[in-house]
């Protein structure tokens, strides 16, 4: 960070002394070609030198109106100071200059009303291009700020939100493991090396921006079978995961918020509990259905105490995959369903 803050400012510098170089030599460039046979004014050589000192009191003025009058005079709309400096400093200026012409002219004299009158012109349009100077770079910087802001922002809510998901899960997976243990299932052994590598995932892999599609394909299917093992013929349950493309990248723990909210409103008071769950890929379009009975009469109560993993992901999806994926949620004839299209270019 240090080094591209030094390669900045550096930069800022060379860039500066180009333009003013080229403004200071542009009304030599513009100069007629010499004439050998035209007869030079004696103080040619004196103007050629006054000149040139006097730029140096412009690229002054720049500066410090950009940098200090702009500032504190100009965003604190205190304009009549402000005016009232400039004079100041142009007189001042104009003092200066006269004395430089006094010891470089010989055959002229000078006259300070005539010379305020000539160089006017030059010192307002310095005094413009600084303001707008300063008002463009402070605009660009700015929008940078707000920009990292941004991004901050971005990280932070997408922390939180993934946050939000792991405790959630945990809850409904220790329910399993209580049905388990009164059950005196010989299931509970390898219910719990299932959850051991769902919390490994949880604990490492999800500090990743981004995770391999099989590996998430892998942790959904773990927690398919934690259901099965804890429901068994008592929910009917279609499932085909086809992550051919298994190398795409994905977000992690993005799809188990629609399985688990499937498990919470499919199953319980409902006459032939089903759920249906289908995942596949094709030309790195991931598409992913999931859709479950459910019971009007007992959604309001579910709702209270859980889902907050469905809300959680769509803003998931809004943040991370803007314009790259198709969400369709439906309710109808007792069946609720979801849509996923997800583009993992």
């Amino acid at each position: 960070m240090n080094v591209i803050r030094i390669n900045k400012k550096w930069l800022t510098v060379v860039l500066h002394t180009a333009v003013w170089l080229l403004v200071f030599s542009l009304p030599y460039l513009l100069r007629h070609p010499y004439d050998p046979q035209r007869t030079k004014n004696p103080d040619e050589d004196g103007f050629l030198y006054l000149n040139l000192l006097t730029n140096f009191f412009w690229v002054g003025v720049f500066y410090l109106n950009a940098f200090v009058l702009t500032q504190q005079f100009i965003y604190k709309k205190k304009y009549l100071q402000y005016i009232a400096i400039l004079l100041v400093v142009y007189c001042l200026i104009m003092l200066c200059h006269g004395y430089l012409f006094n010891e470089l002219i010989k055959n002229r004299r000078f006259i300070f009303q005539m010379s305020a009158r000539y160089n006017l012109t030059t010192f307002l349009l310095t005094v413009a291009a600084s303001i707008t100077y300063k008002l463009i770079s402070d605009k660009a910087e700015t929008d940078m700020l707000f920009k990292q802001k941004q991004e901050e922002n971005l990280k932070s809510e997408l922390s939180f939100l993934r946050s939000q998901i792991s405790p959630h899960f945990i809850f409904n997976v220790l329910n399993n493991m209580v049905a388990l243990v009164r059950l005196k299932s010989d299931q509970l052994e390898p219910t719990i090396m299932k959850l051991s590598n769902l919390m490994q995932y949880m604990l490492y892999e999800t500090d990743e921006e981004k995770v391999l599609l099989g590996t998430e394909v892998e942790y959904l299917q773990s927690y398919i079978d934690l259901q099965q093992q804890r429901f068994g013929s008592k929910v009917k349950m279609n499932v085909t995961l086809d992550a051919t493309e298994d190398w795409l990248a994905i977000e992690p723990m993005m799809l188990i918020p629609f399985v688990e909210n499937a498990f919470k409103h499919g199953v319980g008071i409902i006459q032939s509990p089903q759920i249906n769950i289908g995942l596949s890929t094709k030309d790195k379009q991931l598409s992913f259905d999931v859709s479950n009975r459910y019971n009007n009469e007992t959604e309001e109560v579910k709702d209270k105490t859980s889902g907050i993993g469905l809300p959680n992901v769509i803003r998931r999806l809004n943040l991370l995959y803007v314009n790259r994926h198709e969400l369709l949620i439906t309710r109808q004839d007792g069946w609720f369903s979801i849509s996923l299209k997800l583009n993992l270019h």
